[in-house]
């Protein structure tokens, strides 16, 4: 047994000392990334690139409502497909473990126990005892040399694997927190244009009651009635519609929050919600490292890369090592004593020498998916420089479209009192009163529309950035 551990610890010095890892080793691919993104220009995105991008803020810094914090919280917590991602990466860390084992050797240990008796008018006078026992003890090993670096490659690729299952965690949660945020917003905005059609409901129905008592007088006509009721009743009919979106949105977000469907609870309204002055953005190539989908990307890069090598390295001879050795007696006692035991080893060498092609094709495989995974990998870092231009660009543009409502609002609120007032005096009829409270009606709703689509604008900048992940 001696010079069998002498035999092995030989061979895995030479192989320490003359093994290599055949294949390409990773280096980041060059990036054309811009010096600025595009959108940047507007007066509030930052452009002191010194300032911490915002995509490098915690979620609970940029989303600053109460009620919106706990819900995202509990989504991080609770999302099934946050859970999900989560149950990924542990599979991915156990791949790892498997395939990593391949660099090692294995060795099995065994025993055996044998006893039988002889029938006595068999024995006779021979001398044989009635009585046989016998046992042993075994040991066997094999191992594959990692002499090229096959199996070093394939835990290369694996490690990388679960590198970008980690970074699909980090964009699931991501991913969750917007889409939260998102449905928390649109559904805080529901709540907002539903007040607005109470408050018109109610505004209608007085007006209706003051043109019937005109009309009962003879100061009017029924048309001008007949008028109010249809205004009245326009904005009852919106009442349904509301009621029902708020539901659908609550029921939505229960689901986000890993929650069965049910009601939500409300915090700051869509007009309340705090914004930036200043959106600082940073530098384009600051994605790289922040987004989770390039990360990702790149995480499959480096896998791809690494199995160039595993199948480079099938080219190469494999050379392998058994021993078995052990200790076996006719005696239990004398098991263990050194004159019984036993060993025995071997090495092989296997070379390809025709195999149809299959190890040329596989090599050529490998380069060709690894040109794919390239190829995504920069689709990826393009498409995330466009999202960022396209959520910088929205942010500057919603807020001036906010402000324009806003002015169009306040002067639809002063025509509708110019034109009751005008209407009680008896200088107009009743259409331009309808008129003018239809279009007021709809400036309200299309301002809390407004106001919703500022908001989502700066969540939609917080991702294109790459924030959300970090902890």
């Amino acid at each position: 047994m001696k010079r069998l551990g002498q035999l092995l610890a030989g061979v895995v010095l030479i192989s320490l000392m003359t093994g290599c890892t055949v294949g390409p080793n990773y280096k980041r691919p060059a990036t054309n990334t811009p010096q600025s993104y595009r959108g940047a220009v507007a007066p509030a995105i930052a452009q002191d690139t010194s300032v911490a991008s915002l995509g490098d803020q915690k979620w609970a810094d940029v989303f600053q409502d109460p009620v919106l914090k706990k819900l995202i919280a509990e989504a991080i917590t609770n999302n099934f497909d946050v859970r999900i991602a989560a149950q990924r990466v542990l599979e991915e860390e156990a791949q790892v473990g498997i395939v990593r084992a391949q660099q090692f050797p294995s060795i099995n240990g065994g025993g055996s126990y044998t006893g039988f008796g002889l029938p006595s008018n068999f024995i006779g006078n021979s001398g044989l005892p009635p009585l046989a026992y016998g046992g042993g003890l075994t040991a066997s090993g094999a191992w594959n040399l990692d002499f090229w670096g096959l199996y070093r490659r394939q835990t290369q690729a694996e490690r990388a694997e679960l590198l970008a299952s980690e970074w699909a965690k980090r964009a699931t949660q991501t991913t969750v927190i917007t889409n939260v945020a998102q449905s928390y917003l649109d559904l805080r905005s529901l709540d907002e244009q539903l007040e607005i059609t109470q408050k018109t409901i109610e505004a209608r129905q007085n007006s209706l009651k003051l043109t019937q008592a005109l009309e009962s007088r003879g100061a009017t006509s029924l048309a001008d009635v007949r008028q109010a009721e249809e205004l009245l009743y326009a904005a009852k009919a919106n009442l349904p519609n509301l009621q029902r979106e708020i539901a659908d949105q609550e029921n939505a977000l229960s689901i986000l929050l890993g929650r069965n469907p049910g009601p939500i609870e409300r915090g700051l309204s869509v007009s309340a919600q705090p914004h930036p002055e200043e959106i600082p953005a940073g530098i384009p190539s600051q994605l790289l490292e922040r987004r989770p989908d390039i990360q990702q990307a790149e995480a499959k890069l480096i896998a791809a890369n690494a199995r160039i090598g595993v199948a480079k390295a099938q080219f190469f001879p494999q050379f392998s090592l058994t021993a078995i050795g052990g200790s076996a007696s006719n005696q239990l006692s004398t098991v263990f004593a050194g004159k019984n035991a036993y060993w025995y080893a071997a090495g092989s060498l296997s070379e390809p020498i025709f195999d149809g092609g299959r190890i040329r094709n596989n090599y050529r495989l490998s380069k060709a998916e690894e040109q794919e995974v390239l190829t995504a990998y920069q689709k990826t870092i393009a498409g995330a420089l466009r999202d960022v231009s396209d959520a910088l660009v929205a942010y500057q543009k919603t807020h001036e479209y906010r402000e324009q409502q806003e002015q169009q609002t306040k002067a639809a609120t002063d025509a509708v009192r110019l034109a009751r007032l005008r209407y009680n005096g008896g200088y107009t009829s009743y259409l331009e009163v309808l008129t003018n409270d239809t279009n007021l009606y709809t400036a309200q709703l299309t301002l809390a529309q407004a106001e919703q689509e500022e908001a989502l604008s700066l969540v939609q900048v917080y991702t294109a950035l790459g924030g959300g992940w970090q902890q």
